[in-house]
């Protein structure tokens, strides 16, 4: 300090100097907290792993076939797909009241026209019990057709 009270000038820009040089040091040492701070922000979130499927025929034989995969039944997109238009064009909701098994008091029912009791024996855990819903009926039909002919895709006609 100067005789007058004053700091010099000289003193002033020494500590002005060593407070940057200090203050470069500390934001030099921040720095890679600050990386690591932001990096971590940026780490993945899980990923939920259901799958969502379209509500049509397309959607409908993909789910199918996730649970036919997880449980060990043969089939293929397209031996599905085949079979599901030759039986009912793809009506989830079709019946047919006039052949032999309707006669007998039992109608086929659904995409792949499976009766009641063939239904009850080979559905698959998991899926609704009801013939009319596109992938129980789609599944428990492959499961079937998979018991007697190996996989539905040597299914070439009605079964």
């Amino acid at each position: 300090m100067t005789a007058n009270g004053q700091q010099s000038r000289t003193s002033t820009a020494r500590i002005a100097r060593k407070l940057a040089v200090a203050g470069t040091g500390a934001a030099l040492l921040a720095l890679p907290l600050i990386g690591a701070t932001t990096a971590s922000a940026a780490t993945p979130t899980a990923v939920s792993s259901v799958t969502a499927y379209p509500n049509n025929l397309d959607g409908w034989i993909r789910q199918s076939l996730d649970i036919m995969a997880q449980q060990g039944i043969p089939g293929s997109y397209n031996g599905i797909h085949r079979n599901i238009m030759r039986e009912s064009s793809g009506n989830p909701n079709a019946i047919n009241n006039w052949d032999s098994n309707a006669a007998k008091g039992t109608p086929s029912k659904g995409l792949l026209q499976v009766i009641d009791p063939t239904f009850a024996a080979y559905h698959v855990t998991g899926t609704a019990y009801d013939p009319y819903d596109p992938v129980a009926n789609i599944t428990a039909a492959c499961n079937y057709a998979a018991d007697r002919y190996g996989s539905i895709d040597n299914v070439f006609g009605a079964y």
